[in-house]
């Protein structure tokens, strides 16, 4: 099962990322260093993340999990530095009308 997931933090910020081999303990591969700013040491010794499952499949191919990945990323704007921890796709401000 191939899965798409969000990481959510105690401070609301979010990460999403992608599992192909479905590991339950799999966190993903955010910037530890860009998150720990976000903590105090005392925040850090008490430290609870929530992981939830937005998107799963069993026959998508990589290309189409990767796809799936960088749409939910912007659909979530977990890349916007206010929201989330996800450094890329590089996040652009909407263009106001």
């Amino acid at each position: 099962m191939k899965v798409i997931y969000k990481i959510t933090y105690p401070n609301g910020k979010i990460y999403i990322g992608q599992d192909i081999t479905t590991t339950l303990n799999y966190f993903g591969s955010a910037n530890s260093k860009l998150i720990e700013k976000d903590f105090t040491k005392e925040e850090m010794h008490d430290f609870t993340i929530r992981k939830e499952i937005l998107w799963e499949s069993e026959t998508a191919s990589n290309q189409e999990v990767n796809l799936m990945e960088v749409g939910l990323i912007k659909k979530y704007e977990s890349n916007n530095p206010r929201i989330g921890y996800n450094q890329w796709p590089k996040f652009k401000m909407k263009e106001e009308k």
